[in-house]
């Protein structure tokens, strides 16, 4: 079964990722709108058929969602092992840098950090194969296209993941409001898993009990808790910040 993605940022990276694209749909009267003309000259580039539909049609297989007049017609979404993140990594001369996400619900939450981990160089990220969001068209808008350039991981086992990590010297590190260290206080350079819990819950016992350390972000408000979200940000910029540190200091 095809997939769709809709919105112009998502379709112009879904375009430009190794994703096949089958088709691309734009709403009447937009194939020459300047605004689409980027979409329109990569799918020529690509050999891709255009075709032009009534809007209400595309408001129809979006199920009323902002689709900015342009949907893609892709193929179903290949998720990859942990050997193929790690290999990644190994490919570009990098220490593994992974995302895991244990049982996130939130589909905006979920768009966000896959945004952030795109930008923020990270080779792969793990999601729950049950009971957590899914990567939705709407994840995909949310990701601004993040998401197609991302290896994604689909683990039955979460805690089973974090101990092949850990075989492999991958240090896990989790993120809980109730750790007494703070994420600045360690050090996050090398190769590195991040695993951020769900945004009413935070980490699940066993998965929290299988990482190597726990962190927290301080809070000086009136809050308990930032949106899970943003404290994955946080932390994976942290991260960054020392890699790239380290890499000036050792040129």
């Amino acid at each position: 079964m095809p997939d769709y993605v809709w919105g112009r940022n998502p379709v112009l990276e879904t375009l430009r990722s190794p994703r096949r694209v089958r088709r691309l749909l734009l709403a009447e009267g937009l194939r020459e709108a300047p605004a689409l003309r980027a979409i329109v000259e990569e799918a020529q580039r690509r050999s891709i058929p255009i075709e032009t539909l009534p809007r209400t049609r595309l408001d129809q297989l979006s199920n009323g969602a902002v689709h900015q007049g342009c949907i893609a017609v892709v193929e179903s979404r290949r998720y990859v092992s942990l050997d193929e993140i790690l290999a990644c990594a190994a490919e570009r001369r990098e220490d593994p840098f992974l995302l895991i996400l244990d049982a996130l619900q939130d589909v905006t939450n979920l768009g966000s950090l896959l945004r952030t981990a795109e930008a923020a160089g990270v080779h792969g990220v793990v999601i729950p194969e049950h009971r957590a969001a899914e990567i939705t068209p709407a994840v995909v808008k949310t990701s601004a296209g993040a998401t197609e350039h991302l290896l994604i991981a689909r683990e039955t086992n979460l805690t089973r993941c974090i101990e092949f990590l850990k075989q492999q010297n991958v240090w896990v590190i989790g993120l809980d409001a109730t750790a007494q260290k703070r994420y600045t206080e360690v050090d996050l350079t090398g190769p590195l898993a991040l695993v951020v819990g769900s945004e009413a819950k935070g980490l699940r016992r066993l998965v929290r009990e299988h990482c190597d350390l726990l962190v927290s972000i301080p809070m000086r408000g009136r809050i308990e808790s930032l949106n899970a979200a943003v404290a994955g940000s946080i932390v994976l910029y942290e991260a960054l910040r020392q890699q790239e540190r380290r890499r000036q200091v050792s040129s």
